[in-house]
């Protein structure tokens, strides 16, 4: 196969890793396996031009993203509904959607896998037309990373410390919100601090990603928390993937959605796979079954051919 790689250089843990000798090891382990490479290392803001590039090459068999979560949402949209296959260098704090794909998390590993890996169809979702490949939330989430956003840092380590940091803050002043929900024929009403619709729904019993890529549903999460207490013990069941162990907790699964803010929308955001994008007055989320081929470990292809 042809790959194409995009490297941000600005992005997640690609920021102290010494990039000319990964890049060599990359083509030493790749074309070892009969595959060819071109590699383009690019700092943050040229990512999406780069990626842009890859994607529209007809020959490019593979492009392969190495960042964070906003590197491979873009890498994502842009190769959403195309032959072309993603493979993902998990390079960001957490790399859920890379998780839920079976992919190593190491760089190296990641990159031996992708020697000998399966091309397999997943799903993607869609907020208002915008792609995303993990979730798209508002509230607590929200806030949470707006806060995360004026601190500093600048390891894995750092941002860890940063998001304790603004969860407490959430936690002692959270966000509420007056929204309708629609889900299939049934519509509700409520006051929550927060909502994450999910592109799949979330395993139990670790970290919040999809157990199944590709099982054609969006994952709703509402909580209407709102004592300290509460608050609290959701933010801790959320870390240790039990959802279903919440009592301020709902979950609904549906193909689409449609949410709509009744407070004023001005002073909230919503975050799409860990990015802050403008909260809507009313938005439309609907799942895109195999709308994206990722190139996972062969082991992987093989359970899901079986």
């Amino acid at each position: 196969m042809k790959f194409a790689a995009v490297l941000n250089r600005d992005g997640g843990t690609l920021r102290t890793t010494d990039l000319a000798a990964f890049s060599d090891r990359m083509r030493q382990t790749l074309e070892t396996a009969g595959h060819t490479l071109s590699i383009d290392v690019v700092a943050g803001k040229d990512v999406v031009e780069s990626l842009d590039s890859a994607a529209s090459r007809r020959a490019v068999d593979v492009v392969l993203a190495g960042g964070g979560d906003g590197t491979i949402s873009a890498a994502a949209a842009r190769l959403m509904g195309k032959k072309q296959a993603l493979a993902i260098l998990p390079a960001g704090t957490m790399n859920l959607f890379a998780r839920g794909l079976g992919i190593p998390q190491s760089l190296d590993a990641a990159l031996k896998s992708f020697a000998d890996g399966e091309i397999i169809a997943v799903d993607m979702a869609a907020a208002n037309g915008r792609p995303f490949v993990h979730q798209f939330s508002i509230g607590m989430h929200a806030k949470m990373v707006q806060l995360r956003q004026g601190m500093e840092f600048g390891s894995r380590l750092g941002k860890i410390g940063a998001s304790a940091k603004a969860a407490w803050a959430t936690i002692k002043n959270p966000p509420a919100m007056n929204v309708t929900l629609t889900i299939g024929k049934a519509e509700m009403m409520a006051r929550i601090t927060g909502i994450g619709v999910t592109n799949n729904l979330f395993g139990e019993g670790h970290l919040p990603y999809a157990d199944n890529p590709s099982g054609g549903v969006l994952g709703i999460y509402v909580t209407v928390a709102q004592q300290r207490a509460e608050l609290m013990k959701f933010l801790f069941n959320v870390a240790r993937g039990k959802w279903r162990e919440n009592e301020h907790v709902e979950i609904h699964q549906a193909d689409r959605t449609v949410l709509k803010i009744h407070t004023g929308s001005r002073k909230f955001r919503a975050v799409m796979d860990g990015e802050l994008v403008k909260l809507e007055r009313e938005t439309t989320i609907e799942i895109r079954p195999g709308a994206l081929n990722v190139l996972v470990p062969a082991s992987i292809g093989q359970a899901k051919a079986a």
